[in-house]
């Protein structure tokens, strides 16, 4: 959906489909092939993919790389195991790419209830308006807010407050 937002075409079969697929994204084979290294335990291997991406993407897109990868890891184990469903309104306006990518095959898709018609109908309906509303999003956020940190415009000069009100 980010890349919707951005107006970039990508195809995200190459998420399941792995190298067989050209997703579109720049230096998208040398990340695609760092991540499944880094799914072994080979550190030939993962160092020579993380070289990969460094040479075609440079050394702060490795870091982030990397940081993607151990992120996602932990993640996906900690709602694995603890059995966190997806939110509804995620499996709403996420339905048809879940559906395209198969998605709902894997075991621990079991951990989210099953949408009933009315809510997959208003997802339908819902998944054309996520580009527009990440990218007003977006705006928003890079124009900043009123609140920063704790620090509000009319307590800058007497100091931060709690969220509490404190």
């Amino acid at each position: 959906m980010s890349s919707q937002a951005l107006g970039s075409e990508v195809d995200l079969t190459s998420i399941v489909d792995g190298s067989r697929v050209d997703s579109g994204v720049r230096g998208g084979a040398a990340l695609l092939e760092f991540a499944e290294a880094a799914l072994t335990d080979d550190t030939a291997v993962i160092a020579s993919a993380r070289d990969r991406v460094a040479r075609e993407l440079g050394e702060a897109a490795a870091v982030d790389a990397a940081g993607v990868i151990a992120n996602f890891q932990r993640m996906v184990r900690i709602a694995d195991a603890t059995g966190i469903p997806l939110d509804a309104p995620v499996v709403m306006i996420t339905q048809g790419i879940r559906d395209e990518l198969g998605l709902n095959d894997y075991a621990a898709a079991v951990n989210t209830p099953a949408l009933s018609w009315p809510r997959k109908i208003m997802g339908r309906v819902l998944q054309p308006l996520v580009p527009t509303l990440l990218i007003r999003m977006a705006k928003s956020m890079r124009r900043g807010s009123a609140v920063k940190v704790g620090v509000t415009e009319t307590n800058r000069e007497s100091g931060p407050e709690t969220a509490a009100g404190g």
